[in-house]
């Protein structure tokens, strides 16, 4: 098969950020297939253009096998009228651009959120070359936005809802990675339609090493500190443990809420916690296998109702390490694997007295506790076991077409 995938914000191992679609392609194109990615270069969250393209609009390249067409868009801050314009601008220049381009003719097309607009833009290649058209679903746009508070009668929100519905009207198949999204979409399309195909790592990228005991004691947390990940209480809970001189916390990331941390951990003079800049997603592991807890943290909230599918969460099982999981999301796969321990977010006094039990284990029962998250990645989660899903669906589809 040749498969293309328009993902907006599809990026590399090479910078910040997840990676499904690089780590399904490269599995796909090991198989035998042909995979196009067509994405924007202009990070979503760093808010920063990571490709040179002089007066062109768009950069083709080949990539670890997979042909790679970077489409200029414009640049943006936030989430305002400029971001809008930057979805449209992805949309047009896909629809325009990519017909032009000498790339391998697709016998399937997948167009994946988070924005509707990318995956509109996938709806009408799909119509242009007669081929089967897969909607992915990696946000439930615009329910989420209503979830965070934006008005459902807004207009923007009303036009996504007209779009949502038109386009799972015609998808010949939905995929999400949210694992309870069916309950979401069934309102709108038949469940036969609906697949589930989870986020998860390479596990070549992320070797097993085990830790062996040492001081101090690392606690540490990667990825996106922005409101939703409220990592205030990590901070806290290094201030109630400051006196003990055998744990230090690490937080390596960027978002909206790192120069609030910086000053708490400034006002507060703590020397056991340090907020770190983010890193390339290739240096990621050499960050888990020094640390002897990985903290993950979301704030309670209803978008969380249909679970939720961390990239982070599945590199921290991957490195073998005890997680402790801080979240009222409807799955739980550090409680399915019995790698870690689970709480209630925003809990300061449960996460101090955690980290002290984690700490009180033998390190023999917090090696074979992380190695349980290993194990179970292994088997549910590893890139190899969900293109094995995902090659089904999209073979299946082409078959009948």
């Amino acid at each position: 098969m040749t498969i293309w995938i328009l993902n907006h914000h599809a990026l590399t191992p090479q910078m910040s950020g997840g990676t499904r679609h690089y780590d399904f392609a490269k599995e796909l194109i090991r198989r035998g297939h042909k995979v196009a990615i067509i994405s924007s270069s202009f990070h979503y969250s760093k808010y920063t253009e990571m490709k040179e393209y002089e007066e062109k609009e768009h950069i083709c390249e080949y990539i670890d096998g997979i042909e790679w067409v970077w489409l200029k868009t414009p640049p943006y801050k936030g989430n305002g009228i400029a971001r809008v314009k930057n979805m449209l601008s992805y949309t047009s220049k896909a629809l325009r651009i990519i017909p032009k381009l000498d790339l391998s003719r697709p016998d399937i097309i997948i167009g994946s959120s988070v924005h509707l607009f990318a995956v509109y833009a996938a709806y009408k290649l799909s119509r242009r070359y007669k081929i089967p058209f897969v909607m992915e679903i990696r946000d439930l746009w615009p329910q989420t936005l209503i979830d965070m508070g934006i008005h459902k009668r807004h207009p923007f929100i009303i036009t996504l809802g007209i779009l949502e519905r038109f386009l799972y009207k015609r998808a010949n198949k939905i995929i999400s990675n949210l694992p309870y999204a069916y309950e979401y979409i069934s309102a709108y399309a038949p469940p036969q339609k609906f697949e589930w195909i989870s986020n998860g790592v390479d596990l070549k990228n992320i070797p097993y090493k085990e830790k062996a005991e040492s001081t101090p004691f690392v606690v540490s947390y990667t990825g996106a500190i922005g409101v939703a990940n409220n990592l205030g209480i990590l901070v806290e809970a290094a201030d109630r443990l400051k006196e003990n001189k055998n744990i230090i916390f690490r937080i390596i990331g960027d978002g909206a809420q790192k120069q609030k941390l910086k000053e708490m951990v400034k006002t507060k003079g703590l020397e056991n916690i340090t907020i770190e800049d983010p890193v390339v997603k290739s240096q990621i592991p050499d960050i888990l296998s020094a640390s002897d807890i990985l903290y993950f943290n979301l704030k309670d909230s209803p978008v969380f109702r249909y679970g939720i599918s961390s990239n982070k969460l599945f590199d921290y099982m991957a490195a073998g390490r005890v997680v402790i999981f801080s979240t009222n999301a409807t799955n739980n796969p550090i409680k399915e694997a019995n790698g870690g321990f689970t709480m209630a977010p925003d809990e300061i006094d449960t996460l101090v007295a955690t980290i002290k039990q984690i700490i009180s284990m033998t390190h023999e029962q917090r090696v074979a506790m992380g190695k349980r998250n290993r194990e179970y990645c292994e088997k549910f989660y590893s890139i190899k076991v969900l293109v094995d899903k995902l090659e089904k669906v999209l073979q299946d589809e082409v078959n009948n077409a």
